[in-house]
């Protein structure tokens, strides 16, 4: 059973076609990666799957319920969690508080006033904490971490909405080559564990190739290929338009 099913999703800028009838479908528990070259409307796909965008075409359907046109709010209540290319973290705030916060609005508790934000969840937190291995980190601001750390918890604050679908934007960007492998190992472990399907873009071919349990590749708007990695590595328009001498490593 697919969790995500996507069908004829078109978006148009004037007259720029960035996203033309792409259909594809994500099943729970599954990591399926969107690669293509820059422009080619991975980032108007996301943008119209999580709520930012209306599409002018097009289903998206999330376990059954059609979520296109929704607010991005909406999208998020529904169980539609989301990671960005550059973090987005309180750095004031330290990371149990980051995560806290989430856990807040999550359990819908934002608006108690008589609640004190630090004192709420904290074993909840802290539990999210310890899975991505940040529990030793709990009391420090964000401001001092490091930049791969950020990244972690971040995706700590992503799960803790418990979300259905995750859409990840470049999770490793600006990440050293150990640390992307790590990262996605350390999602594909947590994902995976809970049932969440995943769909995330990335430059980095060697994440890809080691963490995708399928692939698909936009060029210009258009879907012009999807199956298992090596299936997309050896297809020739794909080398032709994106892979190049990528493919051969």
């Amino acid at each position: 059973m697919s969790l995500l099913e996507v069908s004829g999703l078109s978006k148009a800028f004037g007259g720029v076609r960035a996203v033309n009838e792409v259909s594809f479908a994500v099943a729970a528990g599954e990591l399926l990666a969107l690669i293509g070259p820059n422009g080619a409307g991975k980032s108007t796909c996301f943008n119209m799957l999580n709520g930012q965008l209306k599409p002018d075409a097009g289903r998206i359907r999330l376990n059954g319920q059609d979520i296109a046109g929704r607010t991005p709010r909406e999208v998020w209540r529904m169980g539609v969690g989301r990671t960005f290319q550059i973090t987005a973290t309180f750095s004031s705030m330290t990371v149990r508080e980051n995560v806290q916060m989430t856990l807040l609005s999550h359990h819908r508790m934002i608006r108690r006033g008589w609640l004190r934000a630090a004192e709420a969840f904290v074993d909840e937190a802290d539990a999210l904490l310890d899975r991505i291995g940040m529990k030793a980190q709990a009391d420090r601001p964000c401001s001092v971490l490091a930049y791969g750390d950020l990244k972690r918890l971040e995706l700590a604050i992503a799960l803790a909405n418990d979300p259905k679908l995750l859409l990840m934007d470049e999770p490793t960007a600006g990440m050293g080559p150990r640390e992307r492998i790590d990262l996605m190992a350390l999602t594909a472990d947590l994902v995976r564990a809970r049932g969440v399907a995943v769909l995330f873009t990335e430059h980095d071919m060697d994440v890809v190739f080691r963490h995708a349990d399928r692939m698909m590749v936009l060029n210009r708007g258009v879907l012009i290929a999807q199956g298992a990695p090596t299936e997309v590595r050896a297809n020739p328009e794909v080398q032709r338009v994106y892979l190049g001498s990528r493919a051969e490593h």
